[in-house]
């Protein structure tokens, strides 16, 4: 292995270990706050880092165009404000280790999206890890009914992976191209926090937040490395990596979410709950492998110098 590839995959292993630990993050910050306010906030202190960062680091102007502003705040409404606040909210419901393999459906509910929107269809690999994967979502879910989880959390979870695949599928669908990836998430934190301060002050309110270091700590994680870090890593990883290795992250971090709810929290997950994120993450993995080895075989291969001019 190259040392470049070694560096890709330790940036892959490293998104899927800060996000993975957000989930333990935001159930140690809910001890001392409201959801709502939790999501507000975590946007507010994110998106001043990031916009800080690329604007004073890397130089990049903020985009003043309208329709790309707008085009933006569609993206910031469905994953750093819809599916963001339904997060925390469902986090708040659910274990940590639960919250991260229902929170992994997301590459589903885009194959889903991507078929009706775009009319793209998966391979038939990929529709049998759709399959598999909700498949393991019901099973997750099961529990709920003997009153072991809360419905609502786990319905509040699934409608953020849908959000969040929304966002991701609309970028997809309409020309971001003259904005940066990283730019986009430094410009859509803050909208997501005009629009989530003010519903969680209205709703919540601040009599149940706690202004300690109990609550500052896993915010400033929950805010900064778990969210603007891992954007900005997230473009890097586009980047370099194979499609192969960029879709690692998708069945790596709920593993990683489960890992850390046992390790900090002593969370366990019951016969039920571990039969329906193995299935959860089998599915996310046969879907994301079979996208990312179709668009491997898709891709032009470079012409040998000595044949291209041997005609």
């Amino acid at each position: 292995m190259s040392s470049s590839s070694r560096v890709t995959l330790a940036l892959v292993v490293l998104v899927a270990l800060l996000i993975g630990a957000n989930f333990t993050a935001l159930k140690f910050a809910l001890d001392h706050t409201t959801p709502l306010l939790l999501a507000g906030l975590r946007t507010v202190v994110g998106g001043t880092f990031l916009l800080g960062f690329v604007t004073l680091v890397r130089g990049e102007r903020i985009p003043t165009d309208r329709s790309m502003l707008a085009k933006i705040f569609v993206v910031s409404l469905a994953i750093t404000t819809v599916s963001s606040g339904l997060l925390v909210f469902g986090v708040s419901r659910v274990s940590a280790g639960v919250a991260s393999l229902l929170s992994s459906t997301m590459p589903l509910f885009t194959a889903l999206l991507v078929l009706l929107l775009m009319g793209t269809r998966p391979t038939r690999v990929g529709t049998l890890g759709l399959a598999v994967g909700f498949s393991g979502t019901l099973v997750l879910a099961w529990p709920s009914l003997s009153g072991e989880t809360t419905a609502i959390g786990i319905i509040a979870l699934a409608l953020s992976a849908l959000a969040w695949a929304f966002g991701t599928v609309f970028m997809q669908w309409r020309d971001f191209s003259g904005v940066s990836p990283v730019m986009i998430v430094a410009v859509q934190l803050p909208m997501s926090a005009a629009v989530l301060i003010p519903i969680a002050l209205v709703t919540e309110g601040v009599a149940d937040t706690d202004w300690s270091v109990g609550l500052f700590v896993p915010l400033a994680y929950a805010a900064i490395p778990a969210n603007a870090v891992t954007f900005a890593l997230i473009a890097t990883i586009v980047q370099r990596a194979t499609a192969t290795q960029a879709a690692a992250t998708a069945y790596l971090i709920p593993i990683s979410g489960v890992f850390f709810g046992w390790l900090i929290r002593d969370e366990r997950l019951g016969a039920i709950e571990f039969a329906g994120g193995v299935l959860v993450v089998a599915g996310v993995y046969l879907l994301v492998t079979a996208n990312a080895r179709a668009k491997m075989a898709a891709a032009p291969t470079p012409t040998r110098p000595d044949r291209a001019h041997s005609d």
